[in-house]
């Protein structure tokens, strides 16, 4: 044994052969405590693996320091799941009327952005934005997107304001987007509606850059290509 006094491993250490007699006994101890901790995993599931139905079932098993921990660990779990639930908590466009307005959009809750789309039947380019709003409503699940027939919501409301589009966070209007010429016509597409909405802060867009912006370069450039440069028309005129 390495680890007894004897003459002959005092000769051994002082020649090398054997490290001084603490280095082994750290050693020893060091690989004592890792083999144990290994076990003692082996062993018993730890609390950061336990479901909350698995902790209040081995809640008498656990020291005071580790209920503080489990009670810190079970109020992070609580708040994520609660996160989770916001953020799947709508996810389809719903229908309102001017009596709902009040329930649906001022009280809607604290944090909850809400998308209105004022539209009438008969338009176009409103039946195109409530066919955009039900894929963005399906990816922004934790924005409440709703629509309401315009004139349910606001008594006389003008057909040339259709459609319209207002944002709000907690009752408050933080965007809004009136008329056809805002956007663009029957031309536009769902990543530009997505674009629009994002620039109010309701929903947080993985598109880079303005999808109107590339199509307006794309136009530009096959513009350019069609006009003759100023040199090539005046050689042609001479």
């Amino acid at each position: 044994d390495p680890n007894k006094d004897t003459e002959w491993n005092d000769i051994l250490r002082k020649k090398g052969i054997l490290p001084p007699k603490e280095n082994l006994e750290e050693q020893e101890r060091a690989k004592e405590e890792e083999q144990f901790a290994i076990l003692q995993k082996s062993l018993v599931k730890t609390y950061e693996d336990m479901t909350l139905e698995e902790l209040e079932e081995n809640e008498d098993e656990f020291n005071e320091e580790d209920e503080r921990a489990i009670e810190m660990y079970r109020q992070q779990r609580l708040a994520e799941m609660k996160a989770a639930q916001m953020k799947n908590k709508f996810g389809e466009v719903s229908e309102i009327s001017g009596k709902d307005y009040v329930q649906e959009v001022t009280k809607a809750g604290k944090g909850i952005w809400v998308v209105l789309h004022l539209y009438k039947q008969g338009i176009p380019l409103c039946a195109l934005i409530n066919q955009h709003m039900s894929g963005l409503a399906k990816k922004f699940r934790d924005v409440k997107f709703i629509k309401a027939i315009s004139t349910t919501c606001i008594p006389n409301y003008p057909d040339k304001n259709l459609p319209t589009i207002f944002v709000y966070l907690e009752g408050d209007i933080k965007a809004q987007f009136i008329g056809p010429l805002v956007f663009g016509g029957m031309n536009l597409t769902r990543d530009e509606l997505e674009w629009k909405i994002s620039e109010s802060g309701a929903i947080k867009t993985d598109l880079e850059e303005n999808p109107r912006k590339q199509i307006q370069d794309q136009l530009m450039s096959s513009i350019r290509a069609c006009v003759p440069a100023r040199g090539e028309s005046d050689s042609e005129d001479d």
